[in-house]
């Protein structure tokens, strides 16, 4: 049977061989914990019985390295551009770009097809070996590199786009594209992805829909799982998973994508996707709005969804310090309007019908100045001006990293919109007497706020860290809020995840992670607690 990369299908014998023994490995979890299970039904002291019972978990300290032999495997199996040993060469795969998480494998592997993935997972699987699946590095919270010596198993070279219905607007694709070479793509077919992200010329849709990517697109077109129809994955035995469904509608079974989709590659190496992609709206519109307090932010929120709504396509907002710190760092980035502001807002429009989505615009803007809601604002009248807010918004990471000569310290959280910037503020009370700049933005249209802190200082690094650890996580957690709304666990929050979820959802999810990883191989020590 041939595959769509080509290559010749395992038989039915193997197939289901390969099967059974994953469906064995859940039905043995499954009956270890039956008693447990059925003894916590209808009660809240059985659901506390449940949180003190530990679930049956997948081995982390029995992994073996990769040695020379298994080097010399791996490069007869893909070949001398398939496989990375070279130290120098292997730099960028064990560090985040941020220079903060750092592994020490000694291989990288960059596998073409879903054939090899399928042997290098069996084959590490068999012998113990931790894997660590990698798309475009582009991670915030060290998710995609090794904490130890795992052998890295990089996606870059599965990057071929395999179909596109025009209809549809379905786009069937390899996990190693690049989310800027899609979108490209897309555009010369009349739709768009619909995640846009600042790292969208580095990142690959692999990596984005493991770890559940949202970016400023979010409260206009949702999230990824509402996106991805369907997807193909490898399991660590090597057992390919085929969901690649481009139906919009499956009613039959368990929607196993959905495990996969921010699972952070502890469950399964995602091959390719299937996603619905919307129609490359020709009418947009941006504007730089300035702002007195952080009520006129909310309402000015509530004004846009009620006076733009369906051509609303991003809501960020930014406050004055972290536009200070863009305009200080960021080459070729200036405030057009006349005077500093307390807020700042970049608001879009995208529609069909240009002069009726600008009179939309221009009839919002006057009810909120009116209103008082907005002191200062200004259209941008070309795509430059329009690019140049954009890259306000977008480079503030890069300014915060060169603000930051020590260390730059990132929280990604999600709250109610009435507490949302009061972190802040509370952030810079409790760190005043440090060398540090804390400031906010982020995705306000789903309530998804980005707390920053740089350090100028390395002496104050520790200082920081023990003011706003577990301070920033307890604080979250009290208004029931999210630790991780968008950037997922990894290394950074993977034993705080208890912040966000009750004993017995994490208990759950490690039944899930034992059935699916029994040995434990994929992506060890990230995402849950050991």
């Amino acid at each position: 049977v041939a595959e769509p990369d080509g290559r010749e299908g395992d038989t039915n014998c193997e197939e289901a061989a390969d099967f059974e023994r994953t469906r064995m490995s859940l039905a043995r979890v499954l009956a270890r914990r039956a008693p447990v299970l059925r003894s916590t039904a209808g009660s809240l002291s059985a659901v506390r019985r449940l949180s003190s019972v530990t679930a049956t978990e997948p081995q982390t300290s029995s992994f073996r390295s990769a040695k020379d032999d298994d080097v010399r495997h791996f490069r007869s199996m893909l070949g001398e551009t398939g496989l990375i040993s070279d130290a120098s060469d292997l730099e960028q795969y064990n560090r985040d770009w941020m220079g903060k998480y750092r592994g020490s494998s000694q291989v990288a592997l960059r596998p073409k097809t879903t054939e090899d993935v399928s042997k290098i997972l069996q084959y590490c699987n068999e012998r113990r070996i931790a894997v660590v699946p990698q798309g475009g590095n582009t991670g915030l919270v060290g998710g995609s590199v090794p904490v130890r010596d795992e052998v890295i198993l990089s996606t870059s070279m599965m990057n071929k786009i395999l179909e596109f219905d025009e209809v549809s607007g379905i786009v069937v694709c390899e996990a190693g594209c690049v989310l800027e070479n899609l979108d490209t793509f897309l555009a010369g077919k009349g739709h768009r992805m619909p995640l846009d992200l600042g790292a969208k010329g580095s990142c690959q849709i692999g990596g984005n829909v493991a770890t559940n990517a949202g970016g400023s697109r979010f409260v206009r077109y949702g999230s990824l799982r509402s996106s991805v129809l369907g997807m193909e994955v490898v399991l660590a035995n090597g057992t390919v998973v085929d969901m690649l469904t481009t139906l919009k509608k499956d009613n039959t079974g368990y929607d196993l994508k959905q495990l996969m989709i921010g699972s952070e590659g502890t469950l399964g190496v995602i091959t390719k996707l299937a996603i619905a992609t919307p129609r490359r709206l020709t009418s947009v519109n941006a504007a730089l709005l300035g702002l007195d307090t952080f009520d006129d932010v909310r309402q000015l929120l509530i004004l846009a969804k009620s006076s733009l709504g369906e051509i609303l396509s991003a809501f960020e907002f930014m406050d004055l310090e972290a536009v200070e710190l863009g305009l200080q760092h960021l080459h070729g980035v200036r405030d057009p309007l006349e005077s500093r502001h307390k807020f700042y807002v970049l608001l879009e429009t995208c529609g069909s019908n240009e002069a009726h989505d600008q009179e939309k615009l221009e009839t919002f803007l006057s009810g909120a100045f009116e209103q008082g809601t907005i002191v200062d604002g200004v259209i941008a009248q070309d795509q430059t001006q329009m690019d140049s807010f954009w890259t306000l918004r977008e480079g503030l990471p890069e300014a915060l990293l060169k603000e930051g000569k020590a260390t730059t310290f990132k929280y990604d959280v999600s709250l109610p919109l009435k507490d949302f910037y009061s972190l802040v503020d509370e952030t810079r009370t409790r760190l005043g007497s440090t060398s540090s700049a804390t400031v906010g933005w982020g995705h306000i249209g789903d309530g998804n706020l980005h707390l920053n802190i740089a350090v100028r200082n390395a002496k104050d690094n520790d200082a920081v860290r023990e003011l706003m650890e577990p301070f920033v996580y307890e604080w979250v957690s009290s208004r029931r809020g999210s630790i991780s709304a968008e950037h997922g666990l990894g290394q950074m929050k993977a034993e705080k995840i208890f912040y966000s979820k009750p004993q017995a959802a994490v208990e759950t999810m490690k039944l899930i992670k034992g059935a699916l990883d029994p040995n434990g191989i994929l992506n060890p020590h990230k995402m849950l607690p050991l």
